[in-house]
């Protein structure tokens, strides 16, 4: 018997494994799928690179057909490793802007204005420029200036101001808008993953449990509380009960899908796969929103990119020299934010992520000669998609629903498009002028808007942000109340990027991080323990 089952081991999990272990009297396991966190390019930050067909470390999920998108199911990488997409993602340290959480608490998550959350990101950063009234030191998460940067990424942010964009140094400061290298989550050139931060100084509490390959199959309960957890190992099918809570971690596909093969969800959608309903919650698995992307790939010279760079070199000298060189580069080593012709707020509606090398179809796809790559994003989009049961087994990957670009008003297309040129203008700027070729994606610069949608509707992709399935607030569609319960539930709680109402203005693992600091002190506090 455990006071604590937490179900994935990844943004969410590890940091909530750590927190709640803290204190000797609490008997805390925690349930990952994946395998452990050992192989060593998950700790070398360049080596994303060798991990994108690593499905042994990696969901591997792929979304329905995308009407908008001709059709296409769009890949969806998602971490399956102690870490979870942390383990994997390209560190990027980005909180979003104050109007993002202003927002939600406008909306219905009473308490998650700015000025709420802003100590809980504090509470966990241990940022290398030290502490400010915006940043921490001292904490788990290890936040730090790139070691090492490409000459094309300097490129890419002279360029941006030649267009009009500041110069930005902290995209988590004073404000956001702008261009500039980002700050990663590495700690002396290594990969910082919540692993890392809060799992390992964790791993020798003889109160703490971590077992791996162990993938959670449904919810057990006793009345309307939550008392334990079906999970397979191997082939052994087992259970383990919770005195205290159940605290779903599985992120935004996995958790509304352990959430629905428990009972927990849509009624109609529940029955119709023989499950019993437990909760009748029709917003289980609704309010899907990503980040929709587009890339913009442009040739350059042999010899600059990192498109043809030797990886066992590379690698010989990060692990041989301290952590230095071209593997400590997060490979997306600049970006920024801006505002395109249809903002309506203050803030950036667009984010930048460049990429000193060729990346179609998220480098899976190996293109000929040597480039760099420019993503955007926009970062509002008000289309809406869904996490659905393919069926009752939980060894079958749910459907992704993502309905990219599926808004009534034509809005999220329109965006794209303003993506698509904001990019253009940035690269052909004449601190690209040494490096420039031939464009590679889209073929032409001079395109018409016809083909302008064509290109969008054929290349654009998910650049790894899905949230909202499990959305708190106290409307009809909320699943869990502002403090991570499950509405109509007891002892079960849903920690993880899920339960945010709407996107951030950014990348998503830094806000998960801080979801789940709340969520554990408010566990702790429900405890009495706090």
């Amino acid at each position: 018997m455990y006071d604590y089952i937490i179900v994935g081991a990844g943004s969410a999990g590890c940091v909530l494994a750590n927190r709640l272990s803290a204190d000797p009297r609490c008997r805390v396991l925690l349930l990952e799928a994946g395998p452990r966190d050992r192989n060593p390019f998950i700790h070398m930050p360049a080596g994303l690179a060798r991990l994108v067909n690593n499905r042994r470390i990696n969901w591997n999920l792929h979304t329905d057909a995308e009407p908008a998108l001709d059709g296409r199911r769009l890949w969806w990488p998602r971490g399956k490793v102690l870490g979870g997409s942390s383990s994997i993602n390209a560190m990027c340290y980005v909180r979003g802007v104050a109007a993002d959480y202003d927002g939600w608490a406008a909306a219905g998550a009473s308490g998650w204005e700015w000025a709420q959350v802003l100590p809980w990101f504090l509470h966990s950063e241990d940022n290398s420029r030290g502490a400010s009234a915006l940043h921490g030191a001292g904490g788990p998460l290890s936040v730090a200036d790139l070691r090492h940067h490409n000459p094309l990424s300097a490129a890419f942010v002279a360029a941006a101001v030649e267009a009009g964009h500041a110069r930005n140094p902290d995209f988590n400061g004073d404000g956001q808008l702008g261009v500039g290298l980002y700050q990663l989550t590495q700690r002396d050139g290594a990969r910082c993953s919540t692993a890392t931060a809060f799992l390992r100084p964790a791993r020798h509490r003889p109160n703490l449990t971590v077992l791996t390959g162990a993938h959670a199959t449904a919810l057990s309960f006793n009345g309307d509380a939550a008392s334990g957890v079906f999970y397979r190992q191997g082939r052994q099918h087992r259970h383990a009960a919770a005195s205290a809570e159940v605290i779903v971690s599985g992120g935004a596909i996995h958790s509304p899908q352990l959430l629905m093969l428990s009972g927990i969800g849509p009624a109609h959608a529940l029955r119709s796969h023989g499950i019993s309903v437990r909760a009748d919650l029709p917003g289980v698995g609704g309010n899907l929103q990503d980040h929709l992307d587009i890339c913009t790939l442009v040739h350059t010279q042999p010899g600059v990119s990192y498109d043809r760079s030797n990886q066992a070199r590379i690698a010989f000298d990060y692990f041989l020299r301290g952590h230095r060189g071209a593997g400590s580069s997060n490979i997306a080593e600049a970006g920024g934010f801006a505002r395109s012709a249809l903002a309506t707020g203050a803030g950036a509606d667009v984010q930048f992520h460049f990429v000193p090398a060729m990346l179609d179809d998220h480098g899976r796809h190996r293109l000929p000669g040597d480039g760099y790559t420019l993503h955007a994003c926009a970062l509002h989009p008000r289309s809406r998609g869904r996490i659905a049961l393919r069926d009752a087994d939980a060894a079958s990957p749910p459907r992704i629903e993502a309905n990219y670009l599926g808004d009534a008003e034509g809005v999220d297309l329109a965006m794209m498009k303003e993506c698509v040129r904001l990019s253009a203008q940035i690269l052909r700027q004449p601190a690209f002028d040494r490096w420039r070729g031939a464009p590679i994606f889209p073929s032409r610069q001079d395109l018409d808007d016809a083909a302008l949608v064509a290109f969008i509707r054929a290349k654009a992709e998910s650049i790894y942000h899905p949230v909202g399935t499990c959305a708190m607030g106290t409307h009809a569609q909320a699943v869990v109340d502002p403090q991570l319960r499950v509405h109509g539930l007891r002892r079960l709680r849903v920690v993880d990027a899920s339960v945010m109402p709407t996107l951030v203005s950014g990348n998503t693992n830094a806000p998960t991080i801080m979801l789940a600091e709340r969520a554990a002190h408010w566990i702790a506090e429900a405890a009495g323990r706090s």
